[in-house]
């Protein structure tokens, strides 16, 4: 039996005369409207007739009519009626991801601090050569506190998700995110920024999970993969301010050129804290709390007018039910259990892929590009420039992501990934090591930052939010993000080794290392990662009970009145 887990948005008061395969800049498949909608009919019936005779929040879940209704305007909808349709969930959707920012701002600012002149006074030793240095293992522990937060604050974030539900989780960890900042302000010793640096990693942990779990359970599939690679946007974001942010203070002689960056995370605080009492709860959460009247109104306020309230809630009813029955809870040890565990496997894959493919990197960015031999002002400067790439890139991945799907985007952009690392390792293995090959180097790392957020980046959020069941998306998340944060750690205690001068001193030599760890990467996910543009949940639901190869989900078709069943 399969697991279902029907979006439940899309349905809306439309003309009818509206063409089920309607087409607009980012619509769904257009060339498998027809089959998605026989398809469709077919799932909803299936579903029905598994159901019972309760009500659930006043409509009955077990209508056939409702259902398929439902199911086919979600393949119809395209961007911009999506877009119209639901607003409020696009913008409340954006707001909650801010939470992301926070989180890629702080390391950001934190490695660069390793090439800010006054901080490594203050905190460094001296080298032989005159210059000051933070030593190897301190870069490693400051570094450590993001990676170890997502670790410990991914796991536990999905109990408080759970019981309390979304919006009030990202508000404690908005809450005790500003009462931490004050540890780092204040600090004036290694020791005293690490305990600040700590504590602050284990909430930020937190909003990683947060962010594309509101994302996918409040839009319809048409936007789902804009706002879900929307987190990676807000995590360039967040990267990017940092830079710009340390490239302003760098030049400052006094303790204010580390102290600024530290208290500038206190501005994120005060964008939330107003607004953080008017976001709709997600009513996927709501639903599983048994709080129908609650849901009802979640979704008005995420919608408009025109959206058909009481078949989207349907949906949501029928699915949470049937979920329930198949799965019989939503603990951690579920998301590896039967066909959870390839789920699992594929969301901890991707997202484990940015770290071995070299990501890692860009919190070293401005430090790397020094030791590669650039002058201090156009390390800083490279470095805005470096993720300002990746911001415009990532948002012209979205054009990518809604005409070639994920599988495709993914694959292609880590192969390209992997080509460029090579090639810059193979630069700095020139003889002599020309005057150019630092410019070489570092132009050759921004074209991979800006392929890297056209492709892996975005895409991995995408089907991060894609291939896990409903009833357990939080925890999945959070089992990926755990898991990609346990190599990140890795990566954090390696790194500074490899690129200090006093220790490895590898520079763009590191080339050779991902180059070939994305290699194992690209195997792997040409195996493994499905195509999940234009599925409905409970398509992909089927496709992964069924278990249908990665390399066959864009055309394996779904049709028959067993369609629900295997």
């Amino acid at each position: 039996m399969a697991s279902r887990s029907p979006s439940g948005y899309g349905t809306f008061s439309a003309p009818e005369g509206r063409a089920a395969n309607a087409d607009g800049v980012a619509g769904t498949h257009a060339h498998q409207s027809r089959s998605q909608a026989s398809a469709s009919s077919n799932i909803a019936t299936a579903m029905a007739k598994q159901g019972d005779d309760r009500e659930s929040a006043d409509v009955k879940p077990s209508d056939s009519l409702v259902l398929s209704e439902a199911i086919e305007h979600e393949h119809a909808l395209t961007f911009w009626e999506a877009v119209k349709l639901y607003p409020t969930a696009v913008a409340w959707s954006a707001f909650v991801s801010i939470g992301v920012i926070m989180l890629a701002f702080d390391p950001q600012i934190v490695g660069n601090m390793f090439a800010i002149p006054q901080f490594k006074k203050d905190f460094g030793v001296e080298h032989p050569n005159g210059e000051f240095v933070i030593p190897a293992r301190w870069q490693t522990g400051l570094s450590l506190g993001n990676p170890l937060g997502q670790v410990v604050g991914a796991l536990f974030s999905a109990y408080p998700m759970e019981r309390f539900g979304r919006k009030w989780t990202f508000f404690a960890c908005v809450a005790l995110t500003a009462g931490l900042v004050f540890i780092q302000f204040f600090a004036r010793s290694l020791q005293a920024l690490l305990v600040g640096e700590l504590l602050g990693g284990l909430v930020l942990g937190c909003f990683v999970v947060i962010g594309p779990t509101y994302a996918s359970e409040v839009c319809p599939m048409a936007l789902r993969g804009y706002l879900t690679s929307y987190t990676n946007l807000c995590f360039v974001t967040g990267q990017l301010l940092g830079n710009g942010v340390t490239a302003g203070t760098e030049t400052l002689n006094n303790h204010w050129a580390y102290s600024i960056p530290f208290a500038l995370q206190w501005f994120w605080v005060l964008v939330i804290i107003p607004g953080v009492f008017f976001i709709p709860e997600s009513p996927w959460w709501l639903v599983r709390r048994g709080q129908h009247e609650e849901a009802r109104n979640s979704l008005r306020r995420l919608a408009s007018k025109k959206v058909n309230i009481d078949a989207t809630l349907a949906v949501i009813a029928e699915t949470d039910r049937l979920e329930l029955e198949m799965e019989a809870g939503s603990t951690y040890l579920d998301t590896i259990k039967g066909v959870n565990l390839r789920r699992t496997e594929i969301a901890t894959g991707v997202y484990t892929t940015q770290v071995l493919s070299g990501i890692y990197l860009i919190n070293y960015g401005t430090y790397f590009f020094q030791q590669a031999g650039l002058p201090d002002q156009d390390a800083f400067y490279l470095g805005i420039g470096f993720l300002a790439v990746g911001w415009v890139s990532t948002v012209i991945s979205w054009f990518f992501i809604s005409q070639f799907g994920r599988r495709r985007i993914f694959n292609i952009g880590l192969l390209f990934c992997v080509i460029l690392m090579f090639i810059i390792g193979i630069l700095d293995t020139i003889p002599g090591r020309p005057s150019g090959v630092a410019w070489a180097e570092s132009s050759l790392m921004l074209v991979w930052n800006g392929v890297y957020d056209l492709s892996i980046g975005p895409v991995t959020f995408v089907v991060l939010s894609e291939c896990s069941a409903t009833r357990v998306r939080s925890k999945t998340i959070a089992v990926a993000t755990a898991i990609q944060a346990v190599v990140g750690i890795v990566m954090t205690v390696a790194i500074p080794y490899m690129i200090n001068p006093d220790e490895a001193n590898l520079q763009g030599k590191l080339g050779y290392y991902f180059g070939g760890l994305g290699s194992l990467c690209l195997v792997w996910s040409y195996f493994r990662v499905p195509e999940t543009k234009g599925r409905t949940y409970e398509e992909l639901d089927i496709l992964f009970d069924r278990k249908v190869p990665a390399r066959q989900f864009k055309t394996y078709q779904i049709e028959g009145p067993n369609a629900a069943q295997t």
